[in-house]
């Protein structure tokens, strides 16, 4: 008698773990999935954040927005701030999707609040914030996770709960890793222009992967012309 109670207790309880593996298995996806629309050829793409964006560290015509607008052939604008914390750039975002109108937005924010300690748990609200005045306004996201500048340059957790909270894509490592090589960077928390140039890349790779571009659009412009 006891032995049976046992084994369904078992039964039961296996049930519930794997119930709750699948669950973690399917947020854990959700930003690997995320799709995004293609992007017509006159599309603007809005390049948003603090520093890594502005492209500190190297030239005006090296920064990942510019490199990136050569790369995919689409007008990328450059509204990256040096020293901007997440609460003011959420404050100047309003404007700039008013004004530019873009089909898609780079959001790469949080390194100065990381950098100053600031409350973690707002940052992630204030990004989660300018996610949804993107999307209020009818504009695709993409996200950029900026790591943990400590010893080991690991992960901030946040940037990958916001991707899976509302299904985003995200490039969550290629920050770290350049600024993991020296060859790469102008000082510990930004890339010299071969970093920016490869960040570039990577967020060009990122769209092709989630369909925002075709992986043979440059091939066909130019046998079409």
């Amino acid at each position: 008698m006891f032995e049976h109670v046992l084994q369904a207790r078992l039964k039961a309880f296996n049930i519930r773990l794997a119930l709750v593996f699948m669950m973690l298995a399917a947020v854990t996806g959700c930003a690997d999935k995320a799709q995004l629309q293609a992007l017509d050829t006159n599309a603007t793409i809005l390049s948003f954040g603090d520093s890594l964006t502005y492209g500190s560290g190297s030239s005006r015509d090296k920064t990942y927005p510019a490199i990136l607008e050569k790369l995919i052939q689409r007008k990328v604008i450059n509204a990256g701030i040096p020293g901007e914390i997440s609460a003011t750039g959420l404050r100047r975002l309003p404007g700039l999707l008013k004004t530019h109108q873009p089909a898609l937005i780079i959001i790469c924010h949080g390194a100065n609040d990381i950098l100053k300690k600031l409350d973690l748990k707002q940052t992630q609200e204030n990004i989660q914030q300018m996610i949804d005045l993107a999307r209020k306004s009818q504009v695709q996201v993409v996200l950029i996770g900026v790591p943990a500048f400590r010893l080991f340059l690991s992960k901030e957790a946040l940037y990958q709960t916001l991707a899976d909270t509302n299904q985003i894509p995200i490039d969550n490592n290629s920050l770290a890793e350049i600024l993991k090589n020296n060859s790469l960077k102008s000082d510990y928390v930004h890339p010299n222009a071969k970093g920016y140039q490869q960040l570039a890349e990577n967020i060009k790779q990122l769209l092709v992967t989630h369909g925002a571009l075709l992986d043979n659009e440059s091939s066909i412009r130019h046998m079409s012309n």
